[in-house]
């Protein structure tokens, strides 16, 4: 007891002025900024950083008393975040999510983008293909509550009025508010079931794609292809971009559990999750596009030329956003 009370009585004495200084620059960076302290105390801040470590693994070989150990531990792991932490603002993590990570895990999805993006479209064909050769199909891609009408029984005028009427009787917009809703939950499922080995992803994939399919053998067959396309396109380039998204997450997640390499099925999937659920933050911002888009855009144009060319210049601008290089911006401590 006498021999622990005189270590713990000369390393105070010896070190406790370096641990009084290092908490008082410690306790001023903590209530403003670490920038504002001056430059001999940004150059002492790792040297004293240093010297606390060693205080602390000298109290804990020789077994001194718990309150200075662990006030040790406290104040190294203060100046840990300042000597070796990045710190940024919200504002600057913000900036990083929508500047670098959010594109980055974009372009990282890849190879899940082009799977899913082929399976869209496998749907789309095949939804086309069926309801062009067979109308009775239709009813199969597009629920009869959902449809309202808008069938192969309806005539060439009431389906014109749906398309640039949309806040006339028809009840356009309950149908695109159902659509909107139903792409939103789309978009999520593909992501959630992923770790279903993807095979979910997959059909979900196709089965959105053949309501499309189906949606367009509808009013091309009445000779308003065009129509359909600029009524579709002002949301959908963002919209259906959001649902391959969503996909490709997916995929990743469930080709990592299937092939995980090296790495267990879980850590596999963790790491897969990590770029997934990034991508997936992103699609979240895409949805509430595609929802102004949706909710304001096609109501208030209703030109084919001017739906066209918003629908257009938003893909332009994703593929724009996510693909083209750019320089990564590291952010510097302090």
């Amino acid at each position: 007891m006498v021999s622990g009370s005189t270590d713990r009585s000369g390393l105070r004495a010896a070190r406790e002025a370096d641990w009084a200084r290092l908490e008082d620059i410690l306790r001023r960076a903590e209530r403003g900024s670490i920038k504002a302290l001056p430059d001999e105390e940004l150059l002492a801040l790792p040297v004293l950083y240093r010297g606390a470590l060693s205080s602390l693994s000298v109290a804990r070989e020789t077994s001194l008393d718990h309150a200075l150990v662990t006030y040790l531990e406290g104040l190294c792991a203060r100046a840990y975040f300042f000597v070796y932490g990045v710190r940024t603002s919200p504002g600057q993590r913000l900036a990083a999510f929508f500047v670098h990570d959010w594109p980055a895990a974009v372009r990282a999805l890849w190879r899940e983008t082009l799977i899913s993006l082929a399976l869209t479209v496998i749907g789309t064909l095949s939804g086309y293909l069926l309801v062009s050769a067979d109308p009775a199909w239709y009813a199969s891609f597009v629920p009869p509550e959902l449809a309202g009408g808008r069938d192969f029984s309806a005539d060439t005028n009431f389906l014109r009025e749906t398309l640039y009427h949309p806040s006339g009787a028809s009840g356009l917009g309950f149908f695109s508010t159902f659509l909107f809703t139903h792409n939103s939950q789309v978009t999520i499922m593909c992501f959630a079931l992923g770790f279903a080995f993807a095979v979910p992803t997959a059909m979900l994939l196709i089965y959105n794609g053949a309501m499309l399919g189906a949606i367009l053998a509808l009013y091309i067959s009445h000779g308003l292809g065009t129509g359909i396309g600029g009524w579709l396109i002002i949301h959908g380039s963002t919209e259906m971009f959001a649902i391959i998204l969503g996909g490709a997450a997916g995929i990743r997640i469930g080709w990592a559990i299937v092939f995980p390499g090296d790495a267990t099925r879980i850590d596999a999937a963790a790491s897969a999750g990590r770029t997934a659920a990034t991508a997936m933050a992103g699609v979240v911002v895409m949805l509430m596009c595609a929802g102004l888009l949706e909710g304001y855009g096609r109501q208030l144009v209703t030109s084919d030329v001017a739906r066209y060319a918003i629908g257009l210049a938003m893909l332009a601008w994703w593929l724009g956003y996510y693909y083209l290089p750019r320089r990564r911006r590291i952010a510097e401590n302090g």
